[in-house]
């Protein structure tokens, strides 16, 4: 091998590349058997896109965690690609989601991080923006196509509004089948009656996941909406 044990390639690191791995024992027609390491595009509870985001936004000097929304039901050990996590996503709740990302805000915090955000993408996103009005002290809530209504019943963060504490930033996808067009001025509409400091951006033509799981096809969206988060974190940062 001709490279350092501790190097990386020369090549840059992806900011929407959405992957998890697997470490296959391969078989060769002559019975040799090999390890091998497989990267395969993925986004599913705390994978490695996640983990990937929380790095890219620490080598820009942001202290960075990621945390998995199932591991009160699913348990908090690592999950292999198989991981069910739709009926996870059925057994949540807002109130003990808050109290993960509650937990999350403390670990920051206790390691001197003054100002504190959220970003969240989906399911996230929607979340990302209720920790805005749950108490957490926030510096800023940032979601990438996240529903603003209700969801399950539950009030959403256009319901919410008036409770929210911290800028916001909505980065909403125009070709959301899910999502609409109604549901984000709604939600503008809400920030801007409750005095709320925010942006909410529509990408036309984008479909719901183009940063996580499209982002190659949409990759002017993309690299606008990156800008856009680095931006306002900066824009609400006190150090």
């Amino acid at each position: 091998m001709c490279f350092e044990l501790d190097s990386s390639p020369p090549v840059p690191a992806i900011s929407g590349a959405a992957v998890s791995h697997e470490e296959p024992e391969l078989e060769a027609a002559d019975g040799n058997r090999l390890a091998a390491f497989a990267a395969l595009p993925d986004v599913r509870g705390l994978y490695r896109f996640y983990e990937e985001l929380a790095l890219r936004l620490a080598e820009r000097g942001y202290t960075a965690i990621a945390i998995d929304y199932f591991g009160r039901t699913a348990g908090a050990a690592k999950r292999g690609d198989d991981f069910e996590y739709r009926e996870h996503v059925d057994k949540t709740e807002p109130e003990s989601i808050q109290a993960d990302v509650r937990a999350a805000v403390e670990w920051l915090r206790a390691r001197g991080v003054r100002d504190v955000f959220t970003l969240g993408f989906c399911f996230g996103g929607h979340h990302s923006w209720l920790a805005a009005a749950s108490g957490h002290g926030l510096a800023g809530a940032i979601g990438f196509y996240g529903m603003p209504g209700e969801r399950d019943g539950h009030p959403g963060p256009t319901q919410r509004a008036a409770e929210i504490e911290a800028p916001v930033l909505a980065l909403q996808a125009g070709d959301d089948g899910h999502i609409t067009a109604e549901h984000n001025a709604a939600f503008e509409q809400a920030l801007q009656d409750a005095g709320v400091e925010h942006e909410v951006v529509t990408y036309e033509g984008a479909p719901h996941s183009f940063f996580d799981r499209k982002q190659e096809d949409y990759a002017e969206a993309s690299e606008d909406a990156w800008r856009r988060v680095l931006e306002f974190l900066e824009r609400h940062s006190s150090q």
